[in-house]
């Protein structure tokens, strides 16, 4: 990456800093009631977890709503012996993995005084995220969830699952929300949902953020901090001004090369929290536009980028991946145990003879839409230049994030980067990015397969069915390494980089427990702040 590339990349927004700031309170040294985080996107969409379709939106949803379990804060649950009891005190599967009964804890009391939490708001948040919100597929091996008396629920499956508290049970989708709120309020739901968490909202303003308070009702141990401010602020140079002069506690970082130790060397005494692996960065290669119906095409741009340098660029929060998954998750590969037609080095050379056998000796060119958010863009201009050297000549439009998704969303992009965090759940991702099911539309009511894998082109759509229906973990592991070996014959879907998903945190601020792994968001409920 080169010099004036990193220097664009850091100072993306600049202009819009002044505007960025305005709307933020000046700082008190004795407001320890308030936790403010700066969150990079311009504005909330919503706060029905059922409907969010930008990470950034779980910051709220985090504090406000919960499912029925959870892992320990700070990390992944890997087995599923490591998930606790949350709005259920405990569970049972049956022998075929396909029938989970779960006991729901009683005086479980909803914000704004909509009452006691009972299988009936169970039975209706699982409904309603199986017929409608953004992860209907991963739901979609559910058949019937039914309850069993007040404090009790049934939850039958088509196809045996295992892992299903990992894939299905700890789900922004399968958060529990109240039915007698959501059918009073309708549409207004949306902005306005309601559900059990340490903090509830107060405030949703379509320009500024969410506003949470600490919810005195609450079930568990009551938040530390009274108020929880999720301010949206876009613009990199704003965001950074204020958490250095106190007017924000924490930021969502500036996932751009070298930040990280510009920002250590301006204040000493920030924290930084990371998640491990972070977000999974793919590429998806639209295989309904010439030329990238051609393998060979593909196989020049997997070529043509330097995916190590990719990771290295955003050291210390990058991570190299050789195919979909990272190396310590199941059916994750090492690049060396790959088939050596499979590992893909760097060479813009052979990338150049690829194309030329493809029919294009003079290169190719073409628009591909991307997020100015950094980690996006800084990641995204890499590749550009990347790419140059091969005769890969890519007019990249940088724009507005939350709009940049909904253009994903409608098939508008050719060369569309993708981040999002997972479990170690490969399936996950499959359904989401590479599933027919899940294929995108031009109305914007698809899902993620952004390539059109398994529509376009023969996909995984069988061997997905068949880790699916794996009774151990073992066989379940094995598929799943069929699965990234195909795609990486195929090449509708590449693993660019992980990316901890990092958050820069003032010195007093202590949230009470270490950030190890996890989604890309965390609670609050324990954190506690000093003057």
């Amino acid at each position: 990456m080169t010099t004036m590339d990193r220097r664009s990349v850091l100072q993306l927004g600049t202009a819009a800093a002044a505007i960025g700031l305005a709307g933020l309170r000046p700082a008190s040294a004795q407001e320890t009631d308030v936790l403010r985080i700066g969150i990079a996107a311009g504005r909330p969409r919503h706060s029905d977890p059922n409907l969010t379709t930008q990470g950034s939106d779980n910051w709220a949803t985090e504090q406000a709503y919960e499912q029925l379990v959870r892992p320990e804060d700070g990390t992944f649950a890997v087995k599923p012996e490591e998930y606790i009891p949350t709005l259920a005190t405990s569970w049972t599967m049956s022998e075929d993995a396909r029938s989970w009964k779960f006991k729901l804890r009683e005086g479980v009391q909803f914000h704004k005084g909509y009452g006691e939490m009972t299988s009936e708001d169970v039975v209706y948040s699982y409904t309603r995220a199986m017929k409608a919100g953004t992860n209907t597929t991963i739901l979609a091996n559910i058949k019937e969830v039914v309850a069993d008396g007040p404090y009790g629920v049934v939850m039958t499956l088509k196809d045996p699952d295992p892992l299903f508290l990992g894939t299905s049970v700890f789900n922004n989708n399968t958060s529990i929300v109240s039915k007698k709120a959501a059918e009073k309020m309708g549409e207004a739901f949306a902005t306005d949902a309601v559900g059990t968490g340490p903090y509830e909202l107060a405030k949703f303003d379509p320009n500024a953020g969410m506003f949470m308070k600490r919810f005195d009702k609450y079930w568990g141990t009551k938040a530390e901090i009274a108020n929880v401010e999720c301010l949206y602020i876009a613009d990199t140079t704003a965001r950074t001004l204020a958490l250095l002069s106190g007017k924000i506690d924490m930021m969502e970082a500036v996932r751009a090369p070298g930040w990280v130790d510009s920002m250590l060397q301006r204040d000493r005494t920030l924290k930084m929290d990371m998640t491990a692996p972070g977000s999974f960065n793919t590429l998806h290669i639209n295989l309904t536009r010439p030329p990238f119906d051609k393998l060979k095409v593909r196989q020049a741009i997997m070529h043509a980028i330097d995916r190590p340098a990719v990771a290295q660029a955003l050291a210390p929060m990058g991570g190299v991946m050789a195919g979909l998954q990272p190396a310590n998750f199941p059916a994750g590969f090492k690049t060396e145990d790959l088939p050596k037609e499979l590992q893909y080095p760097y060479d813009p050379e052979k990338a150049k003879k690829l194309l030329a056998e493809a029919g294009f000796p003079n290169g190719i060119s073409f628009v591909a839409l991307c997020s100015k958010r950094e980690d996006y863009a800084s990641t995204m201009l890499i590749v550009q230049e990347q790419l140059r050297l091969a005769n890969i000549n890519m007019d990249l439009k940088i724009g507005d994030h939350t709009a940049y998704h909904a253009d994903n969303r409608s098939d508008k992009n050719t060369l569309a980067m993708h981040s999002s965090s997972y479990p170690p759940i490969p399936t996950q991702l499959y359904f989401q990015q590479l599933a027919s099911a899940s294929e995108v539309k031009s109305d914007g009511n698809g899902g993620g397969n952004y390539s059109h894998y398994g529509v376009a082109m023969p996909g995984i759509d069988d061997l997905l069915d068949k880790a699916l229906k794996a009774t151990s973990f073992q066989d379940y592991e094995k598929t799943c390494r069929e699965i990234e070996l195909q795609v990486l014959r195929d090449l509708p879907l590449i693993g660019l980089s992980t990316l901890s998903f990092t958050v820069a945190r003032r010195g007093n601020v202590d949230l009470g427990y270490p950030v190890k792994s996890g989604y890309a968001r965390w609670r609050f409920h324990r954190a506690t702040k000093t003057a």
